[in-house]
């Protein structure tokens, strides 16, 4: 963070030769004043604006600042996400974080971690995966390797992209192989390990960790792969005003036949072979941590018998549809298809570096 800070009393000369040091990343620097408070920003196009206009190499730096730069300050919390998301499509890319006095607290860096969602994540990995047998007989599923990762992992690198650091597995079938693989960092996040000592469903494991009653909690199956966006799902969640938001994608079903049209005991039409499209549950959800304090860890409770509380309740359940990749990786054709669609995204990914 240090080397993207300069005291306002440097000279034009001396902020070149800093932003000429920090060639190969991003080329801002923040002006601080002798206090520390941060005053404005400086790139290498403010400099040579400055320069044009007559400025000389030895006049201060803080002369050619933009004082009209974009930064988290204290009480944004409820803005953060849309904030940070909205900056990194104008091409922002260091954010500063302002303390009360308007001093530098951190710098996020947009090109290493995209957001930072104020969630804590709950990942379900206690199930058996008897479909993906013989595979799964001596290795838990979640850790079942695709191009060489752990598909526990590949969900694990994207939370950590937007900023999740909070981040529990639940366990049961292997446990301790899981726990195991947990005991170093994966992308930098020391994720925990719960073990359930009994089957509590789908959901139920949830209880057994400590949160705080505010805030909310990102659900999921474990052994999904999935591009789904969080960044958006959490900002549905918000808009929404939800109790419970779960992520959702599309599913058609055609009947192989003409459908008769009926009023009473007349036929009124018939319709060739129809189509119908359905939302279908993607086992991700965004719960109100109000609504997981309701689970007993005495308890199986499955998602699905949560989200019918909640909404007998009269609580408020959206959907989120997901855009882009989902694969339950839940038998032998899910698995050869996750594996093709991760060779197809490598080779895509390597083209472009070349």
């Amino acid at each position: 963070m240090n080397r993207h800070i300069l005291n306002s009393e440097a000279t034009i000369l001396e902020a070149l030769d800093r932003l000429n040091g920090l060639s190969g990343s991003s080329m801002t620097l923040f002006v601080v004043d002798g206090d520390g408070v941060m005053t404005g920003t400086l790139t290498d196009g403010d400099v040579r604006r400055a320069l044009l206009g007559g400025l000389a190499l030895d006049a201060p730096a803080a002369m050619a600042v933009n004082r009209r730069f974009k930064a988290l300050r204290p009480g944004q919390d409820g803005d953060t996400v849309a904030m940070l998301k909205s900056l990194r499509e104008m091409g922002i890319i260091l954010v500063p974080c302002l303390d009360r006095d308007g001093r530098i607290e951190d710098v996020i860096d947009l090109n290493k971690t995209y957001n930072r969602l104020p969630v804590s994540a709950v990942l379900m990995a206690g199930g058996k995966g008897e479909r993906l047998r013989p595979l799964t007989l001596t290795r838990p599923k979640p850790l079942l390797e695709i191009e060489g990762k752990a598909i526990i992992d590949y969900n694990i690198e994207a939370l950590a992209e937007v900023g999740v650091k909070d981040i529990c597995v639940t366990t049961r079938y292997l446990a301790e192989q899981i726990a195991d693989h947990f005991a170093a960092p994966v992308a930098g996040v020391q994720v925990k390990c719960v073990e359930e000592t009994k089957p509590l469903g789908t959901i139920g494991s949830a209880a057994l960790i400590e949160r705080s009653p505010e805030g909310d909690t990102l659900v999921m199956n474990s052994d999904l792969l999935t591009s789904i966006s969080f960044e958006d799902l959490y900002l549905r969640h918000k808009e929404a005003g939800a109790d419970i938001t779960i992520a959702v994608i599309p599913y058609q079903v055609t009947v192989p036949y003409a459908i008769l049209d009926l009023d009473g005991d007349r036929v009124t039409g018939l319709k060739e072979k129809p189509l119908y499209s359905y939302y279908a549950n993607a086992g991700i959800y965004m719960f109100g941590n109000h609504v997981l304090a309701t689970l007993s860890a005495d308890e199986r409770t499955d998602a699905t018998d949560l989200i019918d509380r909640t909404i007998a309740a009269g609580g408020k359940v959206a959907y989120y549809p997901i855009k882009g990749t989902w694969i339950d990786v839940g038998s032998p054709a899910d698995f050869r298809q996750a594996a093709e669609l991760m060779r197809h995204h490598k080779s895509l990914s390597s083209k472009k570096i070349n």
